[in-house]
């Protein structure tokens, strides 16, 4: 049976995004972007500011911020590739809304990230318990990952 496969993927700056682009053709996947309702703007981004948006999100364990638009069928993926940059050493909250927003029940999750220096580190066991009932399948920083070595990836993993 081929697997129906999804490529989800927040992306803040676009590095994340070129990564899913690429990841999304290696294992031809669709492809789904997790667009916050309210986009970032810079100064939300500046990690510097402790009061910035993305500062205050990351502070608060409740924090889910809205996501605009869905995916209209996530019953049909077998697959979910979920991807995201890495901020303050795990995923930014806006994944966990995700998440929440789908019954990943027998879905396999496999995570990617992109990061200026910090690893996946515990990021899946702080995502799992936001869809509790998904088969986790580990997980891989893309920074400037090849497709030959996506593919290679993608084939080992499913």
């Amino acid at each position: 049976m081929d697997k129906k496969i999804l490529v989800a993927y927040f992306s803040a700056s676009g590095v994340t995004k070129r990564a899913a682009s690429l990841l999304a053709k290696a294992a031809n996947a669709d492809l789904f972007e997790i667009r916050p309702k309210t986009p970032y703007t810079a100064a939300d981004l500046d990690w510097r500011n402790k009061q910035s948006r993305s500062s205050l999100e990351m502070a608060d364990p409740a924090s889910r911020p809205e996501i605009e638009g869905s995916v209209s069928d996530m019953g049909g993926f077998d697959v979910v590739f979920l991807g995201f940059p890495i901020w303050w050493y795990t995923a930014p909250t806006i994944v966990k809304t995700f998440l929440e927003s789908y019954d990943f029940s027998g879905k396999q999750i496999v995570l990617f990230a992109t990061s200026g220096g910090s690893g996946l580190g515990a990021t899946e066991s702080a995502l799992k318990p936001c869809a509790p009932n998904a088969v986790w399948k580990g997980g891989k920083l893309l920074n400037g990952a090849s497709e030959g070595a996506l593919k290679s990836w993608v084939e080992s993993v499913l």
